[in-house]
């Protein structure tokens, strides 16, 4: 299942942070600046921009957010644009520019990325509206008075696109822990609202770890009790105060643009600098080892959960139980030229069409096979947080000695502690690291490559 407000985060808030940064760059000609001035404030205000946008929640605009909050964060953002235009002259005195031009730049771009900002906001409205899509279906669990006026807010303001599907009485016989459960399941449920008020620390457990598990977002309607998490937010839907379950450090609009661009960076240097004279000389070998495709290509389960074709450099036989059947050291459906290319990690190069299509990211939990992913979702507890982010080329887990072929029950439970780990605190900085140690790990070799 995926949570409609986490993908679109993904697809399209880095898209509208590009643009913001194509219009100041752009406006910036207006200056009499030279070509090297010029240089030097777009990469001066692209980095200050992003640090203030980031810094002060520009880009956080939900779907519930009013528009006086949106008008009040684009003035903030305005005012933050001139300070650091004047910083910029300041510490480059000799470049000569009027008050009045910066005054001019300031407002033309902000003016535009406020109108860009505020259409793209009540288009969204409008379409949910009229046409009724971009919709999240929820329910809500518990009847009292503030569930009662959540249940207002979804009912009178369609444009925020709340698909209200019901309102579970716990206090009734008949609606049990279970039934709630399977109903959410049934009806394709996106989004659980639970008054707290009404429910047991036993129940709020297990509807939690039944959250985690299939991926439904839970957040609650709080009563006068302390509940401390580090990792609960306060929102507001009108005047009712909703509490966030699980914010994630990857799901801001910056950290989005920062891993995508990472990403794209990485893997157009691997496409074009590496696999465009690799593939023909892999390809070469393959042909000459064993008859059959060069590519193997496989469904993995990405971002919600969702299915995409995973690529490699083909290293087994064709063969009947490659989507049930996990590689073994002593695989005998190894190819002599696969075990060299498994070894070395060279057929895993192809995954970068998978980053650079969006499907994957350089980092990130490693994808397993749907057959797989089913099987270990039943098993192990919270399995489904690995898909809250996109899969990876390679992870956490993976350079803490947790790669290729899962041997007992105690190696997946390790892999999927190290990848919830990583989910949760993922920084630009711990990418990094990740893709450092992997590469020594592929130039000293892996004992758990093959």
């Amino acid at each position: 299942m995926i949570v409609n407000d986490t993908k679109h985060n993904y697809l399209v808030q880095p898209i509208i942070a590009s643009i913001d940064i194509l219009i100041l760059i752009g406006f910036a000609k207006l200056f009499d600046f030279s070509s090297h001035s010029y240089l030097l404030f777009a990469v001066f205000i692209t980095v200050s921009w992003l640090i203030t946008a980031y810094g002060f929640s520009f880009y956080s605009i939900y779907r519930f957010t009013p528009l006086v909050r949106i008008l009040t964060i684009i003035a903030r953002q305005f005012f933050l644009l001139v300070i650091c235009s004047f910083t910029f002259l300041g510490i480059f005195n000799e470049i000569n520019t009027s008050v009045r031009a910066v005054l001019e730049y300031t407002c033309l771009s902000m003016g535009v990325i406020a109108i860009l900002k505020i259409t793209i906001f009540n288009v969204r409205k409008r379409f949910r509206k009229q046409l009724g899509g971009d919709m999240v279906r929820v329910i809500i669990i518990g009847k009292n008075t503030k569930t009662e006026r959540l249940k207002n807010f979804f009912n009178y303001n369609p444009a925020y696109g709340f698909q209200l599907i019901a309102n579970l009485d716990v206090l009734d016989p008949e609606i049990d822990i279970e039934y709630i459960k399977d109903f959410v399941l049934k009806n394709d449920i996106s989004q659980m609202f639970c008054s707290i008020a009404e429910l047991k620390n036993k129940q709020i457990r297990a509807l939690i770890q039944f959250a985690d598990n299939n991926l439904v977002s839970l957040k609650f309607l709080p009563d006068n009790k302390k509940i401390f998490t580090k990792k609960m937010e306060f929102q507001y839907y009108g005047i009712t105060p909703i509490l966030a379950l699980r914010t994630l450090p990857i799901d801001t609009p910056v950290n989005l643009f920062l891993k995508r661009s990472l990403d794209l960076t990485i893997s157009l240097i691997v496409v074009i600098g590496i696999l465009s004279w690799l593939t023909p000389l892999v390809s070469l070998l393959i042909a000459f080892d064993n008859k059959g495709p060069i590519f193997f290509k496989q469904k993995r389960n990405g971002i919600g959960g969702s299915e995409f074709y995973c690529y490699k450099f083909r290293s087994m036989r064709v063969n009947t139980a490659a989507n049930d059947l996990q590689a073994s050291k002593t695989d005998v459906r190894t190819t002599k030229v696969g075990r060299f290319l498994r070894k070395t990690s060279l057929d895993e190069m192809p995954q970068f069409y998978n980053v650079l299509m969006g499907d994957m990211s350089v980092v990130g939990p490693r994808p397993h096979m749907v057959a797989h992913t089913h099987s270990f979702a039943t098993q192990i507890d919270k399995f489904m947080l690995r898909h809250l982010v996109k899969p990876g080329i390679t992870g956490l887990a993976q350079i803490s000695g947790y790669r290729g072929e899962i041997e007992s029950k105690r190696d997946i439970k390790n892999r999927v502690r190290f990848d919830i780990f990583y989910v949760e605190n993922w920084s630009i900085l711990m990418d990094l690291r990740i893709i450092a140690k992997t590469f020594i790990k592929v130039i000293y070799g892996d004992t758990k490559a093959y």
